[in-house]
């Protein structure tokens, strides 16, 4: 839903209306929590990703670093390997060939400032 938004232009929370049939609890809590907080996000991944604005990632690279930040700063429930790991599965399957190493690295680096101590980094395969 957020790839959606991001490629249509359109709000997340619309994106989320607009489905056919209502999406699980946690996909519409992320999908609206980043579209709330996308700025904020933003801000924290330019931070972190040396070399790289948000407006120049691919799509889908940079909705899944706001999906991880979120998760990050927003869900203490959500363990820290589980938000990286996810994201980092993500952009290896959907994504360019670094896009799993890219995503891993500013995730964990975002990790270690908002829940220090207990960042790593996803394991490789």
């Amino acid at each position: 839903m957020l790839y959606e938004s991001a490629t249509k232009g359109i709000r997340p929370d619309e994106v989320v209306d607009a489905q056919p049939v209502a999406p699980d609890a946690f996909a519409v809590e992320l999908t609206v929590g980043v579209g709330a907080h996308s700025a904020e996000l933003d801000d924290m991944i330019r931070r972190f990703a040396k070399g790289w604005r948000p407006e120049r990632m691919p799509v889908l690279d940079l909705m899944l670093l706001r999906m991880g930040a979120f998760e990050l700063t927003h869900r203490p429930d959500v363990p820290t390997a589980a938000a990286i790991s996810e994201a980092v599965d993500l952009a290896r399957r959907f994504s360019t060939e670094d896009s799993g190493r890219f995503v891993n690295g500013v995730l964990a680096r975002i990790a270690e400032e908002v829940r220090p101590g207990d960042a790593r980094p996803a394991p490789r395969r």
